[in-house]
């Protein structure tokens, strides 16, 4: 099937795209990778009058740390995620970026598109709503930054207005004793996945090797309209030690927090039950990080 008629429009600049998307009218939309939008057209559940491209726009997808900050461009691909050694410095990107669908979707997909979409099946929104992030946005009134607690409003949803676009995502760097994880199940790599889980904790740095947990956040992914966090689970660790048995209450806990429907990849009791056994192992993957040590996580499919 063949997407309907539409005009193209190159953008040389974000002030040009907001321009263009306020004259073209509300059919019109932005083009970062077409990764999700592409295919929509295709199947005619999109029908933009309009394109504008914005991929020609210089220094989108810059990716930098600086400042004990990480400033991901938002035309940055997940492929240039997944290879940055500075957006490896926090494991819990590199986990999240490497697993994304197949290579050409990460080779053509941008994290900015990614958390602009919000699509309740998307993995940067859970991993990134575990570390302290902000998205910059430009529109004709100028900038603003929105955290992305507040960027994301429901599914497919968010706080940019129709002529607005993402300029910039920038993430706190953790403190030290920390680790991170990002778990996601899947049939198969094009998928999206049954569910996923991202945790962020820090340990107490004064005696690391007793694993009581500083701070932690717990988000579910693929298991309601919007990422969850789940912070009962969280308050079960907070300022305790990080032992099977409060694991265990933290995976209850989460298993309660998550809102599935069922669907062709599982029952909403599957999709529960699997939350629970994600985030137990996420905790542990997270805590061994923070301890120093080299664990791998990231996507994981079925029968693997």
């Amino acid at each position: 099937m063949y997407a309907y008629p539409f005009s193209y429009h190159r953008a040389k600049s974000l002030a040009e795209a907001s321009a263009l998307l306020q004259q073209l009218g509300d059919e019109s939309r932005v083009l970062a990778g077409g990764q999700s939008l592409i295919p929509l057209m295709k199947m005619r559940l999109a029908r933009p009058t309009a394109l504008v491209d914005i991929n020609f726009v210089p220094g989108l997808n810059d990716i930098q740390g600086h400042n004990g900050e990480l400033r991901l461009g938002a035309l940055a691909r997940h492929t240039d995620i997944e290879m940055s050694d500075a957006a490896s410095a926090i494991p819990i990107l590199h986990d999240c970026a490497a697993g994304i669908a197949d290579v050409q979707v990460r080779n053509q997909g941008t994290i900015g598109g990614s958390l602009a979409e919000a699509d309740p099946s998307g993995d940067w929104s859970a991993t990134l709503l575990t570390l302290e992030t902000s998205v910059l946005c430009t529109g004709p009134q100028g900038g603003r930054s929105v955290n992305l607690e507040e960027f994301i409003k429901d599914a497919y949803t968010t706080v940019l207005a129709h002529d607005e676009l993402v300029r910039e995502i920038i993430v706190k760097k953790p403190p030290r004793s920390s680790g991170g994880a990002y778990l996601a199940f899947k049939r198969s790599a094009p998928v999206y996945a049954t569910a996923s889980v991202a945790v962020q904790v820090t340990l107490d740095g004064k005696d690391i090797c007793k694993d009581i947990c500083k701070d932690i956040r717990i988000v579910l992914g693929c298991v309601g309209l919007t990422a969850i966090r789940a912070k009962q689970a969280e308050a079960e660790l907070r300022g305790k030690k990080i032992d099977d048995k409060a694991m265990q209450r933290a995976a209850d806990a989460a298993r309660s927090a998550a809102e599935p429907q069922g669907d062709m990849r599982g029952s909403a009791d599957y999709k529960r039950t699997l939350v629970a056994a994600l985030v137990k192992r996420a905790i542990g993957i997270a805590v061994r990080r923070a301890r120093g040590e080299r664990v791998e996580a990231g996507h994981e499919y079925v029968g693997r």
